[in-house]
């Protein structure tokens, strides 16, 4: 715990400044929940699970947008199942992250002229550890600015000593039931971080190259093929091309001479290649190509590695030494020479893998590693989805999980690192090997050793839904809380995490996944819908965000994008207006708390309350019931939107300034009006708490006098209903909205006082005038009173006196300009999307944009033609 955190929590706040201030605030309540233990969890609780686990970031890592993102959503759905009653298990932790990591450690010696090697494994690794401890994991702090309402008692690190232990265990059982096995495999290598990486580590990206069309052969067996990576012809061991290409069929079974060496290689027919694409025929290179690697299991060709883990090749000749990109142009130049280039293409634009951590250009090599048989496991996974055991949200991106699962290939789980879980291999000096289980003595004597790869870090992450509980313990918090309730993450990892979770999970749970749910979210993009990049120059830190405008304010502003499996574009104004709606309840508030709004007591009897009192009340309770059905279906961006129209229209524009003549009036409609108020302010920071926080926690426990809205109950539609008030509300809406508008357009200012008759008497507005002629500034008529202007609007009609108000004369001339303007630009618009040649030639874009100024001119000609008929003396 942090040495603030140790501190005494500061009072509650029982008074609000006049200015809502972020940075004032949210540290110490932080601070104040998490010494009160709100986001703990107890494994003995007789309430029902709820169980949610971090995607670990990286130990390397620090907060970024789409990490704010994420745990915003997970954050939200949390504090709500807390507040409904729930045992609210959120499981922090973070990755020990092992090429990321030890590329960074192995910096950081480089400055010190130094090398993992000059200072040994054991020593090196101690470093590592050294460096987690000063300098990693500076995102826990991170999310303790944003909110993130984690058992902190219960963060876990891939490599601490419990989690060490799930990884040995699940590693022996699985090789113990032929699951996991060594062999000679291609895999994706890194020659600059000299290891094999996942999938999920290779970045392609469209890369300048060149293809090389080349003759093999002599004479009439000669054939063409052609390569973007004319290098690896060393290693060629064949030519093949499709059965029924009658254009080989004499060279099949023949041996032809590969140029630049003294072999010949065979052709052989292979059902795998594309007679349509090129010439037809493909050289085979099955040490360093994935399909060649099969081509050649299937045709028995030996596999002739080239290059050394540096990307150095090692063939002999007179290109041994070169690197594979000097050594690409020496061979194609003697080709050249020797007349065998029979086409070349600059530059040609292809999809080449990149080593995600550094860059360098994957290069695909025949290596002995480590290896899951994934056949079994991922059938399993596949299952759960297929019978429902497990939902994916949004439904739609099953199909991608099953692109994936039915179609994996056996996963390579080695990598040739320091950093990570050492893979608990040991072989003796005649060909043994012995896997070492965590209860197992390692075997010992001369001329035995374990193996010096590790585990892939998503080997150990797999693992995390039941690792960070306990398991392979059978402990009383993997009871309460396994399996999760909601996996919450991006889909970009459906395909590597998730799925590898899954395939864990039902192996190590005896068939039980890992959670119930799959609730899939996009990515954070800049406002332009593009991809956030450091090289685009578009990358924000969300602290500055959280800095400038607080934590609520960046938190609203991402949940309200948040549509299920969408990318979510996101730009500084955004934020901004998040704010400005943060300040408004902020506002509210002050003006209700001022105005004796007031929980105390029951609600009064719905008779005792006024028509406005009823609508709230019945807006407010379809809210909650709209709110409630959001939150099951992970719709964000709707619930957000609902609870920032409700509160900031219906609530704080409409309710509000409406009761505003009845609190001046007095009596027992204003002590009603109080306590329906106050009724509503509580319900609605209720609702909005598990998005916005820490602004309504200072408002909710200063209006409540509760200790936390943290632990406070979530609210419950009471079924209370009213549609009579809804309509009559409604009503009264349109007339004051009708009328504003009318002011607006004749140019009046919003405070300017007009006189006007209301004819009211008899409808169910009449009640409401003293409201009406505040909210639109009406003064009574008067003995002079001459109707100017009459407004017939649902039912009710408003006359109005502009004499003296207005220059109608000025006015009528300024509307009549206007009017002359859009119906020149609807005649123009009309004579353009008339012109059938004009038509014929213009881009599809550019006609539409026509046909919007035509209909933006048929409404501007309608809204002044009725702005003229209105005006006095029409």
């Amino acid at each position: 715990m942090t040495e603030n955190a140790q501190q005494e929590p500061p009072a509650p706040i029982t008074e609000l400044p006049t200015q809502y201030a972020p940075a004032d605030v949210e540290g110490p309540l932080y601070e104040r929940w998490v010494e009160r233990g709100y986001f703990e969890a107890d494994a003995g609780s007789d309430k029902p699970p709820y169980t949610v686990v971090i995607p670990p970031p990286n130990v390397t890592g620090s907060l970024h947008l789409g990490h704010a993102f994420e745990h915003t959503l997970i954050d939200a759905l949390t504090r709500r199942k807390r507040m409904q009653g729930f045992e609210t298990l959120w499981q922090p932790g973070m990755d020990h992250a092992g090429i990321a990591t030890q590329n960074v450690v192995e910096r950081e010696l480089g400055k010190e002229g130094k090398s993992r090697h000059d200072l040994g494994r054991e020593a090196f690794i101690e470093r590592v550890w050294q460096w987690k401890g000063e300098s990693g994991g500076q995102i826990s702090g991170q999310m303790r600015r944003l909110g993130d309402g984690v058992a902190w008692s219960r963060e876990r690190f891939t490599m601490d000593e419990g989690l060490s232990t799930a990884v040995q265990t699940i590693f022996k059982r699985l090789y113990d039931d032929e699951l996991i096995y060594r062999a000679e495999r291609i895999i994706n290598w890194c020659p600059r971080c000299l290891t094999a990486i996942s999938d999920i580590e290779v970045d392609y990206q469209e890369d300048d190259g060149e293809l090389v069309s080349m003759k093999y052969g002599e004479g009439d067996d000669t054939i063409v093929v052609a390569t973007t990576r004319a290098e690896t012809m060393l290693g060629d061991t064949a030519v093949a091309v499709h059965p029924d290409d009658e254009r080989y069929k004499h060279l099949v079974g023949k041996h032809i001479r590969l140029p630049l060496t003294d072999r010949s290689i065979p052709v052989v027919a292979d059902e795998h290649v594309d007679p349509e694409f090129g010439t037809g025929a493909v050289k085979v290179t099955p040490a360093h190509d994935p399909n060649d690697f099969e081509i050649g299991r299937r045709h028995d060709l030996p596999a002739i590695a080239v290059m050394d883990e540096h990307a150095v090749i090692t063939a002999h000749g007179p290109f041994q030494g070169l690197d594979r990109l000097e050594a690409r142009s020496a061979i194609v130049a003697a080709l050249r020479a020797e007349g065998r280039i029979v086409a070349e293409k600059r530059p040609y634009v292809h999809s080449v893998g990149h080593c995600s951590r550094c860059k360098t250009t994957i290069e695909p090599r025949l290596s002995l590693q480590w290896w899951v048989k994934v056949a079994p496991l991922a059938k399993a996974a596949g299952d759960a989805v297929r019978d429902g055991r497990v939902k994916i949200h949004p439904q739609e991106m099953e199909k991608r999980y099953f692109d994936w699962v039915d179609n994996l290939h056996d996963w390579c789980i080695s990598r040739q690192l320091w950093w990570g879980h050492r893979i608990p291999v040991w072989y003796g000096p005649n060909g043994e090997i012995v896997c070492v289980g965590p209860d197992d003595e390692a075997p010992t004597g001369e001329g035995w050793h374990q193996d010096t790869d590790v585990l892939d870090t998503w080997f150990s992450s797999g693992l995390w839904p039941f690792s960070t509980l306990g398991w392979p313990e059978r402990t009383e918090s993997l009871a309460k809380f396994y399996p999760n309730s909601v996996l919450v993450t991006g889909y970009d990892i459906l395909f590597f995490w998730v799925a590898r979770m899954m395939m864990f999970g039902l192996y190590a749970m005896d068939g039980t996944p890992p959670f119930h749910t799959i609730a899939l979210h996009g990515m954070v993009r800049d406002q332009f819908g593009k991809k956030m990049s450091k090289s685009f120059g578009n990358a924000v830190n969300p602290l500055d965000w959280m800095d400038k405008y607080g934590s609520d304010a960046l938190r609203f502003t991402l949940a309200r994008g948040a549509n299920p499996g969408v990318d979510v574009p996101i730009g500084e104004d955004w934020v901004q207006g998040s704010r400005n709606f943060a300040n408004k309840i902020w506002n509210a508030t002050r003006f209700a708390l001022m105005n004796g709004a007031t929980v105390e007591g029951p609600l009064p009897d719905a008779s005792a309350m006024s028509s406005t009192d009823r609508w709230i009340l019945s807006r407010l309770n379809s809210v909650v019931a709209e709110v409630d059905a959001y939150y099951d279906d992970f719709q964000f961006a709707k619930l957000s939107d609902a609870l920032f129209h409700f509160a900031w229209d219906e609530v704080f524009d409409w309710y509000v300034e409406l009761s505003k003549t009845t609190f001046q009036a007095g009596g027992e409609p204003a002590e009603v009006s109080k306590r329906v108020l106050g009724e509503v302010l509580d319900v609605t920071l209720r609702l909005l708490h598990p998005v916005v926080p820490f602004v309504t926690e200072t408002l909710w426990t200063t209006l409540t006098g509760g200790e936390s809205v943290v632990i406070a109950d979530w609210p419950a539609d009471s079924g209370f209903r009213d549609a009579d008030a809804e309509r009559e509300i409604g009503t009264l809406q349109s007339v004051i909205t009708e009328v504003r508008r009318f002011r607006a357009d004749q140019g009046l200012q919003p405070g300017q006082r007009v006189p006007a008759r209301l004819t009211l008497d008899g409808t169910a507005l009449a009640a409401h005038e003293p409201a009406v002629r505040q909210l639109l500034r009406l003064q009574p008529e008067g003995e002079s009173f001459t109707a100017t202007a009459t407004l017939p609007v649902a039912g009710v009609e408003v006359a109005l006196d502009l004499s003296g108000v207005i220059d109608v004369a000025a006015e009528r001339k300024r509307l009549a300009k206007d009017l002359a303007a859009a119906e020149k630009e609807k005649a123009q618009a009309t004579a353009k999307l008339g012109n059938e040649a004009f038509l014929a030639k213009a881009p599809d874009h550019v006609v539409e944009k026509i046909r919007t100024r035509l209909a933006k001119a048929d409404e501007d000609i309608a809204r002044i033609t009725s702005q003229l008929d209105r005006l006095p003396g029409a």
